[in-house]
């Protein structure tokens, strides 16, 4: 089970990951857009528009809107299933391989940050003077 801890150290994460996310130059995801992007590369598997909807629980009008954007973005692509022409498949691309990493090296600088600078033995003792 969680503690307080360790649930405030992971919101301080995913804070530090998604200003970060946001402070870069490039593409702006909503959440959805970035929870559906995070199911395609992470699951071994290819996505369906209907197994999005079913992870997400959303309605596959919610996730198309989603992938339009990722593939706007050239983040994903669809390609119709040859096992099963009605569905479609999503596949990774190279611009979204290279998104991921960027993502996954700027998670990893979150989760450990840096040392805050400590103050010089100067500054700390004018302070305690004061």
């Amino acid at each position: 089970m969680a503690t307080t801890d360790d649930t405030d150290a992971l919101a301080g994460t995913l804070r530090r990951t998604v200003v970060e996310l946001v402070r870069r130059d490039g593409h702006d995801l909503s959440a959805r857009q970035f929870g559906v992007f995070l199911i395609c590369y992470l699951e071994s598997e290819a996505q369906t528009v209907r197994g999005l909807a079913e992870a997400l629980d959303i309605s596959k009008p919610a996730i198309s809107r989603a992938l339009d954007r990722l593939s706007e973005f050239d983040l994903v692509k669809r390609k119709i299933d040859p096992q099963d022409r009605r569905s479609v498949l999503l596949q990774r691309t190279p611009p979204g391989n290279a998104f991921f990493r960027e993502v996954k090296a700027i998670l990893k600088i979150a989760a450990n940050p840096p040392e805050p600078a400590r103050a010089r033995p100067r500054a700390r003792a004018k302070a305690a003077a004061d």
